[in-house]
C-alpha cells in the first residue's frame, strides 16, 4: 500500500465500503463510524501482511485499497470474536 495514492476522503469512503462489506460477510452488527475504522485499519494490516508474504495486488491503487480493507477487516472482526471469548 506503500505507492497507493488514495487521499483521505477516498480513504475514508473506500475503508466505510471495505467495513461495511466485511461486517455482512462476518455477520457482525458495527455501525458506520466502525465500519470506517475497520476497513482504514484493516487496510493497513493486511496490507503489512501481504507484504510479509510477498503479495502483491495487480489492480488500480482504489481496488488494491478495498481488497485489502475487506481482507483485513475481516482479519480484525475475527480477531476481536476471539478476544471477546
Amino acid at each position: 500500500m506503500e505507492d497507493a495514492h488514495v487521499g483521505w476522503i477516498a480513504a475514508i469512503i473506500i475503508g466505510g465500503f471495505a467495513g461495511w462489506l466485511a461486517e455482512k460477510l462476518m455477520e457482525s452488527n458495527m455501525g458506520v463510524f466502525m465500519n470506517i475504522i475497520l476497513g482504514i485499519v484493516g487496510a493497513v494490516v493486511a496490507s503489512w501482511l501481504l507484504g510479509v508474504l510477498h503479495i502483491a495486488l495487480p489492480f488500480h491503487a482504489w481496488l488494491n485499497y478495498l481488497i485489502t480493507g475487506f481482507i483485513g477487516a475481516c482479519i480484525l472482526i475475527f480477531v476481536g470474536r476471539l478476544i471477546r471469548r
